[in-house]
């Protein structure tokens, strides 16, 4: 059994930007992506850890700086496979020092930067830290280089890419905050960074005990997302003649979709794979049960980029076709109104396999939002959900009749009597879904015409809750018990852009109106409060025939008959 030799040594950040280190960044590592923020954090540590007494450097306590893991063997050469953002934010920071210190100090901190051309041995600069290709000549450039930094502010952030733009705005950050500093002050920070600020280098000669350090890591708390270990890992597995082809698609994909939903994906992808509830952690998963690096190229071409375009254009309501694209993204937007989540594994499955069938497309994603609007009325809990996206899932990979009446896609007849009892009792009081049913049925009532742009909107009673004992509202709802009967009613609902006083709540009907269910121009934005302006009292019997009446809307709008 061959023994991996990991080594673990404590450095101060001279010996790190050293010639003992040649550090190099993986193109698969994730791009740049400290943002003002945390270097905002880290320059406010070294200040208050270095004081502001008069104490020689090698008395101040040291700084720990965390750990980075790397693959190297004997030779300088190092490759990154946790720590980019701390060696390239410790990086743009003794650049921006040295733009602020006399020559003789700048010039210390060049080497900490790169090792100098030789021009009789023959060779260039050798800089201490090579980002990933993508950015590598731009860091070079406007940050290891001697006057690179000064170029920064002349470009503009909109043409930069973000792992650019956060090297620019930190760079800037940091000359701002050190512009206020004396230079003795900035002299002796330079000190205390390099002789006492130290990082745990933690090496390894091979690339799988360097991945084993580097998700020990995250499970204790580091900042390592899902998709950087699973990136590290599927593209790790990948020829080096096609590593940068495949990173650039993967990264493409993570700054379209934004960091939090690419990792939102990924646990989309899981449950299409795996059709079962999570049971312990997504990585576990992904490792035991799916192994996507078994063929990595072919897990980022047939699975991974579909997936990513089908939900960026159902989160982002954009699907283009020549036809029926208006009806397909009205779908969209509904569903992403539901409560949850658990319908997008069948969505983007069935998107990304029909793409090119937009009459399919409209059948389908109108049954799933019937579906997922069923269950949410319905408050089917997450284990019912779960299996029944998990049987939805078999039978669109299986390419069954999804339109037959035992496919997991069509609500039950005893699914249909639980939506209608929950539509038809005290709907007020189910908070998650009133709001949501209420805005359908208003869609519905405008012919589907409907835009809501508000910042936001309530659902108010009519028949207020608590009316005034001597108010008209208790001369038309005698009792308790018949004002209890209809108060939370559907009939008794309605919607406002805003919120109300709530002492106006229990104005009269007539005043109530002009008061509380008109904008100042005398109108509502919502068909179903305009029906409200159109009564001229509000009796039991109203309520009766109103609650009939939009019961029905929802019955044609779901096919609940």
């Amino acid at each position: 059994m061959s023994t991996v030799k990991i080594q673990a040594t404590e450095y101060p950040i001279q010996k790190v930007f050293s010639n003992d280190f040649v550090f190099t960044i993986p193109l698969y590592q994730r791009p740049y992506a400290w943002t003002t923020e945390q270097a905002g954090e880290l320059l406010q540590d070294l200040i208050v850890s270095l004081g502001d007494g008069n104490e020689p450097i090698d008395d101040i306590n040291p700084y720990f700086l965390g750990s980075i893991v790397l693959i190297k063997a004997d030779k300088p050469d190092a490759q990154v496979v946790d720590g980019q953002q701390r060696l390239s934010t410790l990086t743009i920071l003794l650049s921006a020092l040295r733009t602020l210190v006399q020559p003789k100090y700048a010039n210390a901190l060049t080497k900490l930067l790169y090792e100098e051309s030789d021009p009789i041995l023959g060779y260039p600069n050798r800089y201490r830290l090579t980002l990933a290709k993508r950015d590598a000549e731009f860091f070079k450039e406007y940050i290891q280089d001697e006057g690179g930094i000064s170029k920064l502010e002349s470009l503009h952030s909109t043409a930069l890419s973000d792992s650019r733009k956060n090297i620019k705005e930190n760079a800037l950050l940091f000359l701002k905050e050190l512009g206020r500093f004396s230079e003795s002050q900035r002299v002796r920070l330079v000190q205390f960074i390099i002789t006492r600020c130290f990082l745990v280098v933690v090496s390894t000669p091979d690339l799988e005990s360097a991945y084993r350090i580097f998700s020990v890591l995250n499970g204790r708390g580091l900042d390592l997302s899902l998709p950087d270990i699973l990136k590290a890992e599927i593209i790790g597995q990948i020829p080096d003649d096609q590593k940068e082809a495949y990173t650039c698609k993967w990264e493409d994909i993570q700054e379209k979709l934004g960091r939090e939903t690419f990792e939102d994906l990924f646990s989309y992808i899981r449950m299409i794979a795996r059709k079962a509830k999570l049971t312990g952690s997504i990585l576990k998963e992904y490792r035991e049960h799916i192994k996507p690096w078994n063929n990595s190229q072919e897990f980022i071409k047939t699975t991974l980029c579909p997936l990513a375009d089908a939900f960026y254009k159902i989160k982002n309501t954009n699907y283009v076709s020549d036809k029926h694209a208006e009806e397909v993204n009205k779908l969209f937007k509904q569903l992403n109104d539901i409560d949850n989540s658990d319908w997008i594994p069948p969505a983007i499955l069935y998107l990304s396999r029909n793409h090119s069938h937009p009459e399919r497309l409209v059948k389908f994603f109108t049954e799933l939002e019937r579906l997922a609007a069923g269950l949410m009325i319905k408050r089917a809990n997450i284990n019912e959900r779960i299996e029944r996206y998990r049987r939805l899932l078999t039978a669109i990979e299986h390419e069954e009749d999804l339109y037959t009446p035992d496919s997991p896609l069509q609500i039950t007849s005893e699914e249909k009597n639980d939506i209608l009892k929950m539509l038809d009792g005290d709907l007020y009081l189910t908070q998650k879904i009133r709001l949501f049913v209420l805005l359908r049925l208003d869609a519905a009532l405008s012919e589907g015409e409907a835009s809501y742009n508000f910042p936001t909107i309530t659902v108010e009673h009519i028949l207020p809750q608590n009316p005034a004992h001597d108010s008209l509202w208790v001369k038309s709802f005698t009792s308790l018990e018949e004002r209890e009967k209809y108060v939370h009613r559907l009939g008794n609902l309605a919607l406002l852009s805003c919120y109300k006083n709530s002492e106006a709540q229990n104005y009269d009907f007539d005043v109530k109106k002009q008061k509380y269910f008109t904008t100042k121009k005398g109108v509502s934005p919502f068909a179903l409060t305009t029906q409200v302006l159109m009564e001229q009292e509000w009796t039991p019997e109203v309520i009766e025939a109103r609650q009939k009446k939009l019961i029905g809307v929802l019955q044609k709008v779901w096919r609940l008959e």
